[in-house]
């Protein structure tokens, strides 16, 4: 139980010096690490449908859009769809593409009801480099974490 309150602890840390609404902000590392040292604990992928097809998918995350495919448009049954498949009382950790739309997810969550939700830094591909790719720093898959195409 110390390894998992220390990773919250760390988390909770970082969300409070980054004012956070939401719990705490979580490396794809840490992320993984919670998935499988947390009962319960659910990684809410809220990439597009395109993403999640395009660029891979990380297996058992629960897949809700926060901006719907084609468009960008805000979904609006994204709260509803998490409260379908995500207990309220469970931990709860968003990813994005690069940790942006996972903070409006983390913070939707939480006002409405979500008690633990964390945001995935980073999120699955990361910041864009000096070239303009990203995959090359930090990420989910550029920390070399389960993850698979299509």
């Amino acid at each position: 139980m110390g390894k998992l309150s220390d990773l919250l602890t760390l988390a909770q840390t970082r969300g409070r010096a980054l004012e956070r609404p939401y719990m705490g902000e979580l490396t794809p590392r840490e992320a993984c690490e919670l998935l499988q040292l947390a009962p319960g604990a659910r990684l809410v992928d809220v990439r597009t449908r395109a993403e999640w097809d395009w660029v891979g998918r990380v297996p058992g995350a629960v897949e809700i859009e926060w901006n719907q495919y084609p468009g960008g448009v805000r979904n609006p049954n994204f709260i509803a769809e998490l409260k379908r498949q995500v207990d309220p009382q469970a931990l709860v950790m968003f990813l994005c593409r690069s940790g942006v739309r996972s903070i409006g997810a983390a913070s939707a969550a939480t006002e409405a009801g979500y008690g633990s939700c964390y945001n995935v830094l980073e999120g699955f591909e990361g910041d864009k480099d000096a070239a303009g790719h990203r995959n090359t720093i930090g990420g989910w898959r550029h920390a070399g974490l389960p993850w698979h195409q299509g």
